[in-house]
């Protein structure tokens, strides 16, 4: 029986073998395709509550349908659907490519949860968390080492996240569950042996195979949305599909290039953008204390990016 030492061994493992992109350094092309996909997560609680009149769990199911034919689609046109048919035949990587699937849904399910019922503000406290779990993880499972500017921002994110919640007053089940399922995931999709983009579409093909079955059921019972006579419910599910395939391709991409700990600061970009739209938008409570924890954060991010800017520039100088 596999044990939890067992799993962090072999992700350890998988990391140092994936060479030193996996985690010893940040390419500019990483941080342009990281920075994309969050820009694009941060917004999208916008699309998100054109379907608040659906029920959370089959917006879920149809978003996981129907991004498989916009992965496929980008995999036939960039001609990478050999590994994908490779994966297929191998047990492990198919092993550790469900894991990661269930990690992803896990996520998927509580955000669209969450901003259907008018919780974006516990969302955006799940992703502040977010990034402090991806760094806990990059130093404890990657063995990654943090410069002194990189302390003092990951300190201010702390301070920011705990002030935020104690404004809340308590962590709510989505805060705790966003940045566990997101961290795992974004771990796994570092270490998995497989290109990004084919990860993504088979992590979405094996999802697709429940959410069908789930899918078949609400329409044979009349209680599906997708064929209720009406344009736009289709159209929002098909669109699901797009904003849930494109950023997160473009995200695949960007992870490999980039150290854990990088994307972790990074990661706060996302919940400064629901936090905005939940306070400006659909206007949720806001004041004085939210504001002040929302500078911190962005000080935090500041800091961080100047010292990761610097030890590439002291990396790249040739020595005298």
């Amino acid at each position: 029986m596999t044990d939890a030492t067992d799993i962090s061994a072999e992700i350890s493992a998988a990391a140092k073998s994936a060479g030193p992109q996996a985690g010893n350094g940040d390419s500019p092309r990483g941080f342009a395709f990281a920075l994309a996909a969050y820009l694009m997560w941060g917004i999208l609680p916008l699309y998100l509550k054109l379907v608040e009149h659906l029920p959370a769990l089959e917006v879920i199911a149809e978003r996981i349908i129907w991004s498989v034919p916009f992965a496929g689609i980008i995999l036939m046109i960039i001609g990478k659907t050999d590994e994908l048919k490779a994966a297929f035949r191998s047990p492990r990587t198919l092993g550790m490519i469900a894991l990661s699937s269930v990690f992803i849904s896990l996520n998927w399910g509580v955000y669209v949860w969450a901003i259907i019922n008018d919780h974006a503000i516990d969302a955006a406290l799940g992703y502040f968390i977010n990034p402090l779990f991806s760094i806990a993880l990059a130093a404890i499972v990657l063995k990654e080492k943090l410069a002194r500017g990189q302390i003092i921002a990951i300190g201010l994110a702390v301070l920011a996240v705990v002030i935020l919640t104690v404004q809340a007053g308590r962590l709510p089940i989505v805060a705790l569950a966003l940045p566990f399922a997101w961290g795992i995931y974004a771990l796994l999709r570092k270490t998995v042996p497989m290109e990004p983009n084919q990860g993504f579409t088979l992590e979405v093909i094996l999802l697709s195979i429940p959410c069908g079955l789930y899918i078949l059921f609400l329409e044979v019972t009349g209680r599906g949305h997708f064929f209720d006579g009406t344009w736009r419910d289709p159209l929002l599910f098909i669109g699901c599909g797009a904003v849930t395939a494109i950023p997160l391709i473009i995200y695949a991409n960007g992870a490999k290039l980039l150290r854990l700990s990088t994307i972790g600061i990074m990661q706060y970009i996302v919940p400064t953008g629901v936090f905005l739209i939940a306070v400006f938008i659909f206007h949720e409570p806001f004041g004085m204390t939210k504001l002040f924890a929302f500078m911190l954060i962005w000080a935090a991010l500041v800091i961080y990016s100047i010292s990761t800017l610097r030890a590439v520039h002291h990396r790249r100088t040739p020595r005298q």
